[in-house]
């Protein structure tokens, strides 16, 4: 999610020194965080003196071995601004495989907002994660807007549901937030089934990258 800094540093400086950090790190992220299934660890712990990779786990997630919903999301929404930037289209690919991992997952409920965590224990009896939905529905407009029309039906779907009164809150209320029902990290105890603002930033984002689409 931060590689966009870089891509832009390059952009406004001249200089290509942050492009090929960035392109080095999304390469390296596709080949060691995902699985044979497209999800994704949320961490990758690599050696720094012998190179390779120590551990790979969970943090905010369920369990290491789990997928955790928010961190899909963080991929397909990175992957996509990586191709964006360099039109490699290896991270084109990577977005449509964690496009197909999220989209065809048994556990994803009807509505698309997904639970904080896919292989969460307690499913259907698990708090949502309305900013992972919300991430992926700015990610897959993102698509659309690179000629990958196909993915705006699903956002669409995503943004009716937020937009709905399970999840977008009475002004005034909800703390003054958009959204209602997300996830910060259940492991640590914090932020459960809360307002969270990036929840909000990106639900912002996904409505005028919609509305960017529709006028053309």
């Amino acid at each position: 999610m931060n590689l966009e800094l870089l891509f832009k540093a390059t952009e406004i400086s001249g200089d290509s020194t942050f492009y090929k950090i960035a392109v080095s790190h999304a390469t390296t992220t596709m080949e060691n965080h995902y699985r044979d299934d497209w999800s994704c660890y949320h961490v990758v712990d690599y050696d720094k003196e012998q190179g390779g990779v120590r551990s790979k786990q969970n943090a905010q997630g369920y369990a290491d071995e789990s997928a955790w919903a928010r961190g899909q999301a963080w991929g397909i929404y990175g992957f996509t601004t990586a191709y964006r930037y360099t039109k490699d289209e290896r991270y084109l690919k990577m977005a449509h495989n964690i496009y197909n991992y999220i989209f065809t997952h048994k556990n994803l409920p009807e509505d698309l907002v997904p639970y904080w965590d896919y292989n969460a224990p307690n499913i259907p009896n698990e708090p949502r994660d309305a900013s992972a939905a919300a991430v992926t529905a700015s990610a897959l407009y993102e698509l659309v807007s690179l000629g990958q029309k196909q993915y705006k039906e699903t956002a669409d779907k995503i943004m009716h549901s937020l937009a709905g009164d399970a999840y977008k809150a009475i002004v005034g209320t909800n703390g003054n937030f958009v959204l209602m029902h997300s996830v910060g990290s259940i492991p640590h105890g914090n932020e459960i089934d809360v307002p969270i603002n990036y929840a909000d930033y990106y639900f912002l984002e996904a409505l005028t990258r919609k509305k960017n689409i529709e006028k053309l």
